[in-house]
Protein backbone atom coordinates (compact mmCIF):
# COMPACT_ATOMS: atom_id res chain seq x y z
CA UNK A 1 0.00 0.00 0.00
CA UNK A 2 0.78 3.77 -0.24
CA UNK A 3 1.84 5.13 2.66
CA UNK A 4 4.02 8.49 4.41
CA UNK A 5 6.84 7.13 6.45
CA UNK A 6 8.63 9.15 8.84
CA UNK A 7 12.22 7.51 8.85
CA UNK A 8 13.87 10.34 10.85
CA UNK A 9 12.62 13.27 13.07
CA UNK A 10 13.12 16.94 11.19
CA UNK A 11 11.22 19.21 8.93
CA UNK A 12 8.46 18.24 6.01
CA UNK A 13 10.82 16.84 4.29
CA UNK A 14 10.45 13.78 6.19
CA UNK A 15 7.63 12.80 5.22
CA UNK A 16 8.59 10.11 3.16
CA UNK A 17 6.16 8.51 0.12
CA UNK A 18 6.49 5.38 0.05
CA UNK A 19 5.34 0.83 -0.66
CA UNK A 20 5.08 -0.23 2.24
CA UNK A 21 3.01 -3.47 3.33
CA UNK A 22 0.07 -3.89 5.13
CA UNK A 23 0.09 -3.69 9.18
CA UNK A 24 -0.05 -7.49 10.57
CA UNK A 25 -4.05 -7.69 11.73
CA UNK A 26 -4.16 -8.42 15.76
CA UNK A 27 -6.63 -9.56 18.15
CA UNK A 28 -9.17 -6.28 19.05
CA UNK A 29 -7.89 -4.29 15.82
CA UNK A 30 -9.51 -3.72 12.46
CA UNK A 31 -8.31 -2.82 8.97
CA UNK A 32 -9.97 0.12 7.25
CA UNK A 33 -9.73 1.45 3.82
CA UNK A 34 -9.04 5.52 4.27
CA UNK A 35 -10.58 7.36 2.12
CA UNK A 36 -9.57 10.48 4.11
CA UNK A 37 -7.13 11.53 6.89
CA UNK A 38 -7.09 14.72 8.59
CA UNK A 39 -4.08 16.62 9.14
CA UNK A 40 -3.14 18.15 12.67
CA UNK A 41 -0.83 19.59 14.34
CA UNK A 42 0.25 16.62 16.36
CA UNK A 43 1.50 15.33 13.27
CA UNK A 44 3.96 18.04 13.31
CA UNK A 45 5.14 17.07 17.05
CA UNK A 46 5.30 13.44 16.03
CA UNK A 47 7.30 14.21 12.86
CA UNK A 48 9.42 16.92 14.63
CA UNK A 49 10.07 14.56 17.47
CA UNK A 50 8.57 17.47 19.86
CA UNK A 51 6.34 14.08 20.81
CA UNK A 52 8.39 10.83 20.46
CA UNK A 53 7.74 7.93 18.58
CA UNK A 54 9.68 4.83 17.71
CA UNK A 55 11.05 4.98 14.30
CA UNK A 56 10.06 4.21 11.20
CA UNK A 57 6.50 5.22 11.62
CA UNK A 58 3.52 6.16 9.15
CA UNK A 59 2.31 9.76 10.44
CA UNK A 60 -1.21 10.94 11.09
CA UNK A 61 -3.69 10.34 13.68
CA UNK A 62 -7.17 10.97 12.41
CA UNK A 63 -9.20 9.22 9.31
CA UNK A 64 -12.13 7.90 8.20
CA UNK A 65 -13.01 5.14 5.63
CA UNK A 66 -14.08 1.61 5.42
CA UNK A 67 -13.63 -1.47 7.30
CA UNK A 68 -12.84 -3.92 5.59
CA UNK A 69 -11.16 -6.85 8.08
CA UNK A 70 -11.22 -7.57 11.54
CA UNK A 71 -9.26 -9.26 13.99
CA UNK A 72 -10.51 -11.45 17.00
CA UNK A 73 -12.51 -10.20 19.44
CA UNK A 74 -13.88 -7.68 17.50
CA UNK A 75 -17.49 -7.16 18.43
CA UNK A 76 -17.90 -3.21 18.30
CA UNK A 77 -17.45 -3.23 14.13
CA UNK A 78 -18.08 -5.46 11.44
CA UNK A 79 -16.73 -5.49 7.66
CA UNK A 80 -18.30 -2.81 5.52
CA UNK A 81 -18.82 -0.44 8.28
CA UNK A 82 -18.09 3.30 7.73
CA UNK A 83 -16.44 4.58 10.73
CA UNK A 84 -13.95 7.29 11.69
CA UNK A 85 -11.08 7.28 14.14
CA UNK A 86 -8.93 9.12 15.59
CA UNK A 87 -5.60 9.30 18.11
CA UNK A 88 -4.36 6.40 16.41
CA UNK A 89 -1.24 7.04 14.09
CA UNK A 90 -0.68 5.21 11.10
CA UNK A 91 -3.49 7.27 9.12
CA UNK A 92 -1.42 8.67 6.13
CA UNK A 93 -1.79 5.32 4.40
CA UNK A 94 -4.85 3.28 2.17
CA UNK A 95 -5.30 1.30 4.95
CA UNK A 96 -4.66 1.83 8.64
CA UNK A 97 -4.72 -0.97 11.56
CA UNK A 98 -7.08 0.82 14.36
CA UNK A 99 -8.16 -0.61 17.97
CA UNK A 100 -11.91 -1.08 17.60
CA UNK A 101 -12.58 0.64 20.21
CA UNK A 102 -12.01 3.79 18.80
CA UNK A 103 -13.90 3.68 15.55
CA UNK A 104 -17.39 5.26 15.47
CA UNK A 105 -19.20 4.26 13.19
CA UNK A 106 -20.94 7.14 10.61
CA UNK A 107 -24.19 8.76 10.63
CA UNK A 108 -25.29 8.13 6.52
CA UNK A 109 -25.57 11.92 6.02
CA UNK A 110 -21.66 12.53 6.84
CA UNK A 111 -19.16 12.42 3.85
CA UNK A 112 -15.86 10.81 4.69
CA UNK A 113 -14.03 14.50 4.08
CA UNK A 114 -16.80 15.21 7.10
CA UNK A 115 -15.73 12.81 9.06
CA UNK A 116 -11.80 12.68 8.96
CA UNK A 117 -12.37 16.71 9.37
CA UNK A 118 -14.39 16.84 12.65
CA UNK A 119 -13.35 13.77 14.55
CA UNK A 120 -9.32 14.35 16.24
CA UNK A 121 -10.19 18.62 16.48
CA UNK A 122 -13.97 18.02 17.14
CA UNK A 123 -13.78 15.91 20.09
CA UNK A 124 -11.08 17.86 21.59
CA UNK A 125 -13.60 21.40 21.23
CA UNK A 126 -15.88 19.00 22.81
CA UNK A 127 -13.53 18.23 25.86
CA UNK A 128 -12.00 21.46 26.41
CA UNK A 129 -15.49 23.43 26.29
CA UNK A 130 -17.46 20.66 28.12
CA UNK A 131 -15.31 18.61 30.41
CA UNK A 132 -11.71 20.79 31.11
CA UNK A 133 -13.31 24.11 32.05
CA UNK A 134 -17.11 23.64 31.49
CA UNK A 135 -18.24 26.85 30.10
CA UNK A 136 -21.42 28.08 31.76
CA UNK A 137 -23.60 30.85 30.65
CA UNK A 138 -22.42 33.95 31.85
CA UNK A 139 -18.77 32.90 31.33
CA UNK A 140 -16.00 34.57 28.65
CA UNK A 141 -13.77 32.75 27.16
CA UNK A 142 -10.43 33.33 25.14
CA UNK A 143 -9.38 31.28 22.14
CA UNK A 144 -6.67 31.63 20.52
CA UNK A 145 -6.40 30.91 17.01
CA UNK A 146 -10.05 31.24 16.83
CA UNK A 147 -10.07 31.03 13.00
CA UNK A 148 -7.86 27.52 12.83
CA UNK A 149 -9.77 24.18 12.55
CA UNK A 150 -9.98 23.78 16.33
CA UNK A 151 -10.12 27.05 17.07
CA UNK A 152 -13.66 27.49 14.65
CA UNK A 153 -15.04 24.18 16.40
CA UNK A 154 -14.09 25.12 19.87
CA UNK A 155 -15.94 29.36 19.35
CA UNK A 156 -19.21 27.12 18.04
CA UNK A 157 -19.15 24.79 21.19
CA UNK A 158 -18.35 27.55 23.80
CA UNK A 159 -21.32 29.15 21.72
CA UNK A 160 -23.30 26.05 22.48
CA UNK A 161 -22.94 26.37 25.83
CA UNK A 162 -24.10 29.97 26.36
CA UNK A 163 -20.66 31.39 27.22
CA UNK A 164 -19.48 35.03 25.35
CA UNK A 165 -16.34 34.16 23.02
CA UNK A 166 -13.48 36.26 22.27
CA UNK A 167 -11.02 35.31 19.80
CA UNK A 168 -7.51 36.12 18.84
CA UNK A 169 -6.84 35.84 14.91
CA UNK A 170 -3.59 37.08 13.10
CA UNK A 171 -5.69 39.04 9.88
CA UNK A 172 -9.03 40.83 8.93
CA UNK A 173 -10.05 37.94 6.68
CA UNK A 174 -9.37 35.19 9.49
CA UNK A 175 -11.51 37.70 12.20
CA UNK A 176 -14.57 37.72 9.63
CA UNK A 177 -14.38 33.99 9.82
CA UNK A 178 -14.17 33.68 13.31
CA UNK A 179 -17.51 35.93 13.50
CA UNK A 180 -19.09 34.07 11.00
CA UNK A 181 -18.85 30.82 13.21
CA UNK A 182 -19.84 32.88 16.40
CA UNK A 183 -17.00 34.81 18.25
CA UNK A 184 -18.43 38.13 19.51
CA UNK A 185 -15.12 39.48 19.33
CA UNK A 186 -12.47 39.54 17.42
CA UNK A 187 -8.94 40.76 18.47
CA UNK A 188 -6.20 41.14 15.60
CA UNK A 189 -2.97 39.50 18.09
CA UNK A 190 -0.55 41.55 15.15
CA UNK A 191 -1.77 44.48 15.71
CA UNK A 192 -2.91 44.71 19.39
CA UNK A 193 -1.92 43.89 22.94
CA UNK A 194 -4.56 40.91 23.01
CA UNK A 195 -4.38 40.94 26.88
CA UNK A 196 -4.92 44.62 27.35
CA UNK A 197 -7.80 44.26 24.79
CA UNK A 198 -9.41 40.95 26.71
CA UNK A 199 -8.99 43.60 29.83
CA UNK A 200 -10.89 46.28 28.19
CA UNK A 201 -13.75 43.83 26.62
CA UNK A 202 -14.14 42.88 30.20
CA UNK A 203 -14.71 45.82 32.18
CA UNK A 204 -11.25 44.65 33.48
CA UNK A 205 -12.07 41.59 35.49
CA UNK A 206 -10.75 39.21 32.62
CA UNK A 207 -12.38 35.97 31.22
CA UNK A 208 -12.82 32.60 33.09
CA UNK A 209 -11.05 30.72 30.93
CA UNK A 210 -8.43 30.82 27.84
CA UNK A 211 -8.26 27.74 25.29
CA UNK A 212 -4.47 28.57 24.31
CA UNK A 213 -3.10 25.83 21.38
CA UNK A 214 -0.32 28.11 20.32
CA UNK A 215 2.36 27.90 23.44
CA UNK A 216 5.17 30.02 24.27
CA UNK A 217 4.06 33.27 21.71
CA UNK A 218 0.69 33.73 24.11
CA UNK A 219 1.58 31.85 27.09
CA UNK A 220 2.28 34.69 29.37
CA UNK A 221 -0.48 37.54 28.32
CA UNK A 222 -2.54 34.14 27.83
CA UNK A 223 -2.13 34.43 32.06
CA UNK A 224 -2.71 38.06 32.20
CA UNK A 225 -5.73 38.01 30.38
CA UNK A 226 -7.61 35.64 33.20
CA UNK A 227 -9.70 36.74 36.13
CA UNK A 228 -9.03 36.05 39.64
CA UNK A 229 -8.72 31.88 39.48
CA UNK A 230 -9.66 31.66 36.32
CA UNK A 231 -7.95 28.21 34.19
CA UNK A 232 -5.78 28.33 31.88
CA UNK A 233 -5.98 25.66 28.73
CA UNK A 234 -2.83 25.04 27.21
CA UNK A 235 -3.67 22.02 24.85
CA UNK A 236 -0.80 23.31 21.56
CA UNK A 237 2.55 24.52 21.13
CA UNK A 238 2.20 25.79 17.38
CA UNK A 239 4.40 28.66 18.40
CA UNK A 240 6.67 26.17 19.95
CA UNK A 241 6.15 24.75 23.86
CA UNK A 242 6.29 26.90 26.70
CA UNK A 243 9.57 27.55 28.58
CA UNK A 244 9.42 26.18 32.29
CA UNK A 245 7.95 28.89 34.77
CA UNK A 246 7.48 28.90 38.75
CA UNK A 247 4.35 27.89 39.79
CA UNK A 248 4.70 30.98 42.21
CA UNK A 249 3.50 33.13 38.82
CA UNK A 250 -0.38 31.39 39.17
CA UNK A 251 -0.34 32.89 42.77
CA UNK A 252 1.09 36.22 41.65
CA UNK A 253 -1.55 36.71 38.78
CA UNK A 254 -4.48 36.00 41.00
CA UNK A 255 -4.48 32.09 42.36
CA UNK A 256 -4.95 30.91 38.83
CA UNK A 257 -5.38 27.29 37.45
CA UNK A 258 -3.08 25.90 34.68
CA UNK A 259 -3.81 22.81 33.19
CA UNK A 260 -2.32 20.90 30.06
CA UNK A 261 -4.81 18.33 28.98
CA UNK A 262 -4.88 16.07 25.76
CA UNK A 263 -7.18 14.38 23.89
CA UNK A 264 -5.86 10.84 24.97
CA UNK A 265 -7.05 10.96 28.25
CA UNK A 266 -10.30 12.81 27.68
CA UNK A 267 -11.49 9.66 25.45
CA UNK A 268 -9.54 7.41 27.08
CA UNK A 269 -12.33 4.74 27.04
CA UNK A 270 -15.15 3.40 24.88
CA UNK A 271 -17.43 5.04 26.34
CA UNK A 272 -16.17 8.57 26.21
CA UNK A 273 -15.24 8.10 22.76
CA UNK A 274 -18.30 6.77 21.44
CA UNK A 275 -19.84 9.89 23.63
CA UNK A 276 -17.82 12.57 22.53
CA UNK A 277 -17.24 11.15 18.79
CA UNK A 278 -21.21 10.84 18.47
CA UNK A 279 -21.90 13.97 19.92
CA UNK A 280 -19.78 15.99 17.45
CA UNK A 281 -20.69 13.51 14.24
CA UNK A 282 -24.05 14.09 15.06
CA UNK A 283 -23.91 17.80 15.28
CA UNK A 284 -22.08 17.91 12.33
CA UNK A 285 -25.00 15.72 10.54
CA UNK A 286 -27.73 17.84 12.05
CA UNK A 287 -25.78 21.07 10.23
CA UNK A 288 -25.53 22.53 14.00
CA UNK A 289 -21.65 22.18 14.03
CA UNK A 290 -20.09 23.90 10.50
CA UNK A 291 -16.87 21.75 9.69
CA UNK A 292 -14.70 24.04 7.37
CA UNK A 293 -12.57 21.90 5.23
CA UNK A 294 -9.68 24.56 3.99
CA UNK A 295 -7.73 21.65 1.03
CA UNK A 296 -7.90 18.50 0.12
CA UNK A 297 -4.35 17.12 -1.01
CA UNK A 298 -3.51 14.40 -2.92
CA UNK A 299 -1.35 11.52 -0.07
CA UNK A 300 1.95 12.33 -1.72
CA UNK A 301 1.54 16.09 -0.93
CA UNK A 302 1.42 15.54 3.06
CA UNK A 303 4.87 17.60 3.41
CA UNK A 304 3.29 20.77 1.39
CA UNK A 305 0.38 20.12 3.85
CA UNK A 306 2.66 20.52 6.79
CA UNK A 307 4.11 23.57 5.19
CA UNK A 308 0.65 25.41 4.68
CA UNK A 309 -0.14 23.97 8.36
CA UNK A 310 3.01 25.65 9.84
CA UNK A 311 2.99 28.76 7.89
CA UNK A 312 -0.68 29.51 9.41
CA UNK A 313 -1.53 30.03 5.55
CA UNK A 314 -5.14 28.23 6.30
CA UNK A 315 -8.11 28.70 7.61
CA UNK A 316 -10.18 25.63 8.74
CA UNK A 317 -9.12 21.78 8.40
CA UNK A 318 -6.13 20.25 5.74
CA UNK A 319 -7.12 16.28 4.87
CA UNK A 320 -5.15 13.83 2.66
CA UNK A 321 -6.70 11.79 -0.08
CA UNK A 322 -4.77 8.75 -0.10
Amino acid sequence: MKAIVVRQYGGPEQLEPAEIDIPTLGPGEAVVEVRAAGVNYIDIYHRTGLYPADLPFVAGMEGAGVVTAIGPGVADVAVGDRVAWAMTRGSYAQYAIVPAWRLVRLPEEISFDLAAAAMLQGMTAHYLTHSTYPLQPGDTALVHAAAGGTGLLVVQMAKMRGARVIGTTSTPEKAALARQHGCDEVILYTEQDFAAEVKRLTGGRGVEVVYDSVGAATFDKSLDSLRVRGMMVSFGNASGPVPPFSPLVLSQKGSLFLTRPTLAHYAATREEMLARGRDVLDWVASGRLKVQIHRIYPLAEAAQAHRDLEGRKTTGKLLLRP
